[in-house]
């Protein structure tokens, strides 16, 4: 089958797809966006998450025709779906306030449970600008991370969210 998407921002095609392949599948190695992790293939990592219509989502579990006429968003996508929700404009920053605030707070290790991280944190921002700590760990709760003690992460998305509501951007 064809799947015909948007992926952060552009619009995609991929052809041949076997109804049981996950939207990891076809992004990670028919689209090549690798960002997204393939870790437990259960849903229980939070590796894989993507925003699906706006919704975090954990791509391994999803098939990929479900994504037939929707839109994706992946971590490789964040700057420029930040710098379209703040400005209209897309692709003038290098990276989205999030991904900066984690560089910043030291909240990347490993960096395998990063872009699920990401996405779910940035959605919450999206959400939620101004997160309680309760906010931020319910929100973060479906990633798993296994260097960390989750503070810096924690950090990070403080740091952020303390960011986008100085300067009045989401992130």
């Amino acid at each position: 089958m064809r799947v015909n998407m948007t992926v952060n921002g552009r619009p995609q095609q991929a052809d041949d797809v076997w109804e049981g392949e996950s939207l990891l599948y076809v992004l990670r190695e028919r689209l090549g966006l690798p960002g997204s992790k393939n870790a437990c293939e259960q849903g229980e990592c939070g590796s894989c998450t993507v925003r699906l219509d706006g919704v975090p989502v954990c791509a391994c579990l999803v098939a990929a025709g479900q994504a037939e006429g929707r839109e994706v968003v992946t971590v490789e996508g964040l700057p420029e779906y930040a710098e379209r929700r703040t400005s209209g404009d897309a692709g003038a920053s290098a990276l989205a306030p999030v991904q900066q605030a984690f560089i910043d707070a030291g909240a990347v290790q490993c960096g395998f449970c990063t872009p699920g991280l990401l996405v779910a944190a940035d959605e919450l921002l999206e959400r939620t600008p101004d997160p309680s700590d309760a906010d931020i760990r319910e929100a973060l709760s479906g990633n798993l991370c296994r260097c960390t003690g989750y503070e810096k992460i924690l950090d990070a998305v403080r740091l952020a969210a303390a960011r986008t509501s100085v300067s009045g951007e989401a992130s």
